[in-house]
């Protein structure tokens, strides 16, 4: 799409969104490339928001000037609860990518400079879980390389050390993107460096996976007790020992997605982080069950 093409059909579209009641703001996302995913498909994708009772969710497609355009309406419930997680990149994508169209009093650039910050707790939820999707991804590649099975381990250390590039992003205080190497070469040259030999070194795959998981192990396995502060400090601050099932239900933890938090408990209980206790249940009257203090 030509700038003059888009700026014209900026006009016209703007001039259209004004009218309508209860608008919030409109973001604007250009597939330039023509392939571009972010768009869905489309030339141009609009993410329009409106008041809570002024509309529902929905998609809608049109075309204009032989241009095809997607309109994704949403509520500002919506779209707050869909960037709260964090979780959900494309949503953070569009939000910090796209261009403004239009912004009744300044909804959508508070909301953009909300989404630089991390609060406290939030980041404390995005590290421990994204620690806990690398340890898994980095035992799974070790278990993987002890079998000679070397694609698979490779393909389990590839996602190993994005999850640690999204780790040194967020201990930045600043969100992933989608588009991750590129923006953790900025802030943390060595891990890209890490990604870029394990890609295209002239080394054999094995060596390179095993160069990569020497690595994790001595610099990211450093970053259990930082990245599992949330965690730990759940423990702490509890009178008694808590089981795995009372961790889960915990309103620090609940809210993850695939935490696997037997797996770091039985990795930080190793690691002499924290304690393993065991303590007589009422349900199993011939064992004793597993808990954990600090």
């Amino acid at each position: 799409m030509s700038a003059i093409t888009l700026i014209t059909l900026k006009e016209q579209i703007v001039a259209g969104l004004r009218d309508r009641s209860g608008l919030l703001g409109a973001i604007a996302i250009s597939n330039d490339s023509g392939y571009s995913v972010l768009a869905e498909g489309s030339d141009l994708l609009l993410i329009v928001v409106y008041e809570d009772h002024m509309a529902e969710e929905s998609i809608s497609h049109y075309s204009k000037d032989g241009l095809r355009i997607q309109e994704n309406r949403t509520t500002k419930s919506l779209l707050e609860a869909r960037a709260g997680n964090r979780e959900d990149r494309i949503i953070i994508h569009w939000m910090m990518q796209g261009e403004i169209w239009v912004d009744t009093n300044t909804y959508l650039e508070d909301f953009r400079t909300g989404l630089l910050q991390y609060p406290g707790l939030v980041k404390e939820q995005k590290l421990l879980s994204e620690f806990s999707l690398f340890l898994k991804r980095y035992l799974q590649c070790k278990d993987h390389l002890h079998a000679d099975q070397v694609l698979d381990a490779y393909s389990c250390i590839l996602r190993a050390i994005h999850h640690w590039a999204r780790i040194v992003i967020i201990e930045e205080g600043v969100h992933p993107e989608i588009m991750v190497w590129d923006q953790v070469r900025k802030y943390n040259p060595g891990v890209y460096k890490l990604y870029d030999e394990l890609t295209s070194s002239p080394e054999t795959l094995k060596q390179r996976v095993e160069l990569v998981l020497l690595a994790c192990e001595f610099s990211v396995m450093s970053k259990m007790e930082s990245c599992c502060q949330g965690l730990i400090r759940i423990l702490e601050e509890s009178e008694a020992p808590l089981s795995i099932s009372e961790l889960l239900v915990h309103p620090i933890l609940e809210g993850l997605t695939n935490p696997n938090l037997p797996l770091m408990m039985s990795k930080l209980a190793k690691k002499g982080i924290i304690k393993e206790v065991a303590v007589a249940s009422d349900d199993q009257l011939f064992s004793l069950e597993v808990k954990y203090t600090k």
